[in-house]
């Protein structure tokens, strides 16, 4: 696989990583971006089972986090048919869910582990290099992956989550260009997220103009905005 997938973010092949690598399986010799894979048969939709809780939430909060790559394919032929990468900043606290402890009678007894919430990722952080068994172009990936750099700028989990709450609204309402009151309609939604913020439309506004800011919406003047 690495001889036939570039890197997204620098466009390099990736080449497999040392057997010592404890969660690591693709790496980038060019601009050091980390993979892991996860594969299956099933298409991945909601929820993509994981390792350990405590262990991928200490990730998150340092910086041995990698990106993770997606493939689903075919057991009758194992032809792909979709395959996808997740950037590693839109990986948040939030998206992470925590599993019931394994019983008393299992070999590992009270480990407990997590699921990765697929359907709490904005569409932006799923990059696709093959969807419904099409290839997707390159440049188109590249593009993509360059389009959401800013977020890793953002040192604050809480802040980072923020932004990608956002993020989620605009991708709820499907289409290129909407309206400010149309972000406003997510305002419950926001607040019972966000509880202690009693001031949910002005973070909403402050979210829209980082989001301008970084080149992610464009301004069209009168609460109007599009998707770049």
């Amino acid at each position: 696989m690495g001889r036939e997938i570039f890197c997204p973010a620098c466009g390099d092949t990736v080449t497999k990583s040392d057997n010592n690598s404890p969660v690591l399986d693709f790496n980038c010799l060019r601009c050091r971006e980390e993979y892991e894979l996860k594969s299956s048969k099933i298409i991945f939709s909601r929820r993509i089972v994981d390792g350990a809780y405590a262990t991928m939430i200490e990730r998150l909060q340092g910086s041995n986090n990698p990106n993770f790559f997606l493939l689903n394919y075919s057991p009758r032929d194992y032809e792909v048919s979709n395959f996808f990468v997740i950037p590693k900043h839109f990986f948040v606290p939030e998206i992470i869910e925590k599993r019931k402890p394994l019983s008393e009678s299992a070999r590992r007894a009270r480990w407990v582990g997590c699921n990765i919430v697929l359907q709490s990722i904005p569409q932006t952080g799923k990059i696709f290099y093959v969807k419904d068994k099409q290839i997707q172009q390159r440049e188109a990936i590249l593009q993509t992956w360059k389009k959401t750099l800013f977020l890793r700028e953002e040192k604050e989990i809480s802040a980072k989550g923020w932004v990608l709450d956002v993020m989620r609204c605009v991708d709820s309402l499907a289409k290129k260009e909407f309206t400010l009151d149309e972000v406003y309609g997510f305002e419950q939604a926001l607040q019972a997220k966000h509880p202690g913020n009693k001031h949910i439309k002005d973070k909403i506004r402050q979210q829209l103009q980082l989001l301008r800011d970084k080149g992610y919406l464009e301004f069209k003047g009168k609460g109007k905005y599009r998707v770049i």
